[in-house]
């Protein structure tokens, strides 16, 4: 068997248009090599050119593709549809982010906790010459991370209203601890703060979803060492 029948079901939103949102079905024939993003592309190409997600480099390095896959946050560009085995996948956006429309959601919260002066951002490598850069505009990355957001999607506390950090934030305050040791005093005053660790609830969700093994939840655990010993 060279492809098989694979029935999509798709949350869709478009604000004043699809709302509240609906799950919309999409029925294809998938070959064994085809991604969940490929799979994205071929619908929206032949049966829903409204269709909107996002996607970038198609090879795990950007993160833009993240969605919620059978309940799980994975990337879209590297989740095999066969290897789900199942004959219907959901997709959904991301968790905890506001929706722009259908999978796209805005993950500029993501970096709401974590500062610019801190070395665990680094300026990103520039190949050949960016017109943006004339607009006077730069861009920083985390080092492993790829600023997907499933760790926070995931995070059974990261939606609560007690506005917790969440585990990308706290993981980026142990890796600058660890590089700037110096800072050390006011970076777990950071983390041990009323936003801080104190919400994490160690279901280890945001490691088993993280797609570069960043594994969040060991720098948290870390970080409650730290603080533990402080106290």
């Amino acid at each position: 068997m060279t492809t098989k029948k694979i029935e999509f079901m798709i949350s869709r939103y478009k604000a004043g248009l699809i709302d509240p949102p609906v799950f919309y079905a999409y029925t294809m024939r998938v070959s064994k090599g085809m991604s969940i993003l490929d799979a994205l592309e071929k619908i929206r190409l032949e049966q829903e050119p409204t269709l909107v997600y996002r996607h970038s480099c198609h090879h795990a390095a950007c993160g833009t593709c993240a969605c919620v896959i059978n309940g799980t946050e994975r990337l879209a560009c590297v989740t095999r549809v066969w290897d789900l085995d199942s004959p219907t996948v959901t997709l959904e956006p991301l968790r905890g982010f506001e929706r722009i429309a259908d999978l796209a959601v805005d993950v500029e919260s993501v970096f709401h906790d974590i500062r610019e002066d801190w070395t665990y951002l680094q300026p990103a490598e520039a190949i050949g010459k960016d017109p943006v850069e004339e607009e006077g505009r730069h861009f920083t990355r985390f080092e492993n991370c790829i600023e997907c957001g499933s760790c926070i999607s995931a995070c059974p506390a990261a939606g609560d209203e007690n506005t917790f950090m969440g585990p990308a934030a706290l993981a980026a305050i142990h890796r600058e601890i660890l590089k700037t040791p110096r800072k050390k005093k006011d970076l777990l005053k950071l983390a041990g703060g009323q936003r801080g660790e104190r919400w994490c609830r160690r279901a280890l969700a945001c490691s088993r979803v993280c797609p570069t093994k960043v594994y969040p939840a060991r720098h948290i655990a870390d970080l409650r060492r730290k603080l533990e010993k402080k106290n």
